[in-house]
């Protein structure tokens, strides 16, 4: 009888473990990248800085991008702006030069870089797990961070390898997010298996980097982007002449999603502005509404704009207005005279000169990207006075 009676608790309670509600059973996800279009990504940095053990000052940086997708790519258009402060003073930002990124990121979260120019600096970070995961689950998965201790524009690449774990669901924004923990330790430059290899393309003079991270990240259940990253670090870098440069504090990390531009109305005010089309011609691209100024008259060989573009400009700026919450980007292009690097250099300028003239206008100077392609992207026939002056322009893109 005692017998029978093993038996049939047994047999209730293999029963009830599969008639029990999906509520009392772990809810397992999948956390995936799956594109989000177009968006801004900043990496904000308030690091206290020790120099040879003495403290240096508070380094604030911000690191601004807008982020573009071409299919299966993201052509990126990044900008800087660093300041180490003490007694609490600060420079307002300015005109931006745009730093060039193209990457591929897979379903996983990791990443291939097209074009390098050092950002983004969290690179396959955060990275998913291939399977299914519950509440309180963990998964490790290998990363890079990109650095530059000294900004001196020599950019070292550091593996790390992160144990992420899976910590609850909640709202962030008015998002479903899941949010995980990140934790992992800088371990470069050190010569056993066990460790980092140096980077060969790296600074030469940094010999070996040490150091923690703990991070709580929040990702979009809708689209697998990290929302919001923030990050504690301590972290110590050697180099080879002897130096010591200690940092500590946090680092910041945030996906946004630019305002919707009522194209509408931007093509209507050029129309009011009589911008003839054939001069300031306007056109859609992924990257938002662009608006070309064709033959604009410099100097020779100069940014210096002559007198008679101002009007136009003023009517640029009357349109550019009707945006005032985006971002622009400014790129200038030369006629080729068979000097590349000098083309390159003056369209940058040029780019440049414009951005300025129409934040004299009442655009707020540190809306503007700018970048120069030279000769690189000719629109007309180059052999040919009336193809040159098509050539010389600058494009302005209003970012969405």
């Amino acid at each position: 009888r005692g017998l029978m009676k093993k038996h049939f608790f047994a047999v209730i309670f293999a029963f009830s473990s599969i008639i029990l509600p999906p509520a009392f059973l772990a809810a397992q996800n999948s956390i995936s990248y799956k594109g989000s279009g177009n968006y801004t990504f900043t990496e904000r940095t308030d690091l206290r800085r020790y120099d040879n053990g003495k403290y240096t000052g508070l380094l604030s940086r911000e690191i601004r991008s807008f982020i573009v997708q071409k299919e299966n790519l993201y052509d990126g258009n990044f900008y800087v702006w660093q300041e180490t402060r003490r007694n609490m003073q600060r420079q307002l930002p300015g005109i931006n030069d745009a730093i060039p990124s193209v990457f591929k990121i897979a379903s996983d979260g990791t990443f291939t870089m097209i074009q390098d120019n050092g950002y983004p600096t969290f690179r396959s970070f955060p990275c998913y797990p291939q399977q299914k995961i519950s509440k309180g689950e963990k998964w490790t998965a290998s990363s890079v961070r990109v650095v530059d201790p000294m900004n001196t524009g020599e950019f070292t690449r550091i593996p790390f390898t992160a144990e992420y774990t899976y910590l609850k669901d909640d709202v962030y924004n008015g998002t479903e997010v899941y949010i995980v923990s990140a934790k992992w330790a800088t371990r470069y430059g050190f010569l056993s298996a066990a460790e980092v290899p140096a980077d060969t393309e790296g600074d030469p003079l940094l010999d070996r980097a040490t150091g923690s991270h703990s991070a709580t990240i929040a990702i979009s259940k809708e689209s697998g982007a990290a929302l919001v990253v923030r990050d504690t670090v301590d972290e110590s870098f050697f180099y080879k002449d002897g130096r010591k440069v200690d940092f500590k504090g946090t680092i910041s990390l945030f996906t946004n999603y630019p305002p919707a531009v009522d194209r509408k109305k931007i093509i209507t005010s050029v129309k009011k502005e009589k911008l003839p089309p054939a001069e300031v011609p306007v056109e859609e691209t992924p990257a938002g509404l662009k608006i070309s100024i064709k033959n604009l008259q410099f100097k020779p060989d100069s940014d210096q704009l002559l007198e008679s573009e101002k009007e136009r400009l003023d009517k640029i700026a009357s349109v550019l207005l009707n945006a005032k919450d985006s971002s622009f980007l400014v790129e200038g292009h030369t006629a080729s005279t068979g000097n590349p690097s000098g083309e390159m250099s003056l369209s940058i300028k040029r780019a440049r000169a414009i951005a300025s003239e129409l934040s004299k206008r009442g655009i707020p100077a540190e809306k503007f990207i700018c970048k120069g392609w030279g000769a690189t992207k000719p629109i007309a026939d180059n052999s040919t006075p009336e193809g040159m002056a098509q050539n010389r322009r600058v494009e302005i893109t209003i970012l969405e």
